[in-house]
């Protein structure tokens, strides 16, 4: 995190302020909360607009998560079987980073610094940063709550639902709330960088929670899928939201993060374009 937000200083630049902007602390923190629960409105209010490039990126979506179902035995099979081979250390940072506890420290933590200091860019990505979890975070606890999924490790079969969760844990399986936690975070960092070997290894970090998850035979592949595609659709709206909050504009329009799943005889992956 110190070397992100060191790099993240380095990147800065002069720029004329165009809208007005609070001056002291206090009126700062009260018009990013106000941004915090808007964006997450606004979030959710966006399939309303969607039109024919949104509908396509959502059907595209459906159709990724369905050919990764196809996928979701053996790759749960094989995944499993190699948690032992895991480095502890690995297996550690896979659960700790995507849990919400975790999260919000470090979220919080970004937001806190561009606080004290001052800096526009750095609240702005606090701000995305926390209104992005939270606003995929309520929609996946949602999910999980409406779609009752059974867990790999409760025993059952990928085509085992109990809708509308009673209680029980192990049918809260879909989508992946670690995958949705950690790659939120990552999506939103990466945007502010243009070098692709930073954005490739911010993207890295962030795509081992929701791999844990698999060995750890919480999550099936489809839930992984489906929660990075949460992720990114969040982000994204958000971001485009708080371009008319913050004189900051660290996002390349031009340039749009674009992802696949590639199959093929023996193989699965996902193929991540920025």
């Amino acid at each position: 995190m110190l070397l992100l937000v060191l790099l993240y200083f380095g990147s800065q630049y002069a720029q004329d302020s165009i809208i007005p902007m609070p001056e002291t602390r206090w009126d700062m923190l009260k018009y990013d909360s106000r941004n915090i629960f808007m964006s997450i409105g606004h979030s959710y209010t966006r399939p309303l607009y969607w039109k024919g490039e949104q509908w396509a990126d959502f059907g595209a979506t459906v159709l990724g998560t369905g050919a990764a179902y196809l996928f979701d035995d053996g790759t749960s099979e094989y995944f499993r079987s190699i948690k032992e081979d895991v480095p502890e250390v690995i297996r550690d940072y896979g659960f700790e980073y995507g849990s919400p506890a975790n999260n919000y420290l470090i979220t919080g933590g970004v937001y806190a610094v561009g606080l004290v200091i001052k800096n526009e860019k750095l609240r702005r990505t606090g701000v995305l940063l926390i209104a992005s979890a939270s606003s995929a975070g309520l929609l996946q606890q949602i999910l999980k709550s409406a779609v009752g999924r059974a867990r790999p490790l409760s025993g059952k079969s990928k085509d085992t639902y109990r809708p509308f969760w009673n209680g029980d844990r192990e049918f809260h399986s879909f989508p992946s709330g670690h995958a949705i936690l950690a790659m939120t975070n990552a999506h939103a960092i990466a945007k502010q960088f243009k070098s692709p070997w930073i954005k490739g290894g911010i993207y890295t970090l962030g795509s081992i929670p929701a791999i844990s998850r698999l060995w750890e035979g919480k999550h099936w592949l489809s839930d992984i899928v489906m929660g990075v595609a949460i992720s990114v659709f969040t982000v994204e709206s958000i971001d485009r939201y708080l371009d008319k909050k913050y004189n900051e504009k660290y996002n390349d329009r031009s340039k749009n993060l674009s992802w696949n799943l590639n199959f093929g005889p023996g193989q699965i992956g996902l193929a991540v374009q920025f």
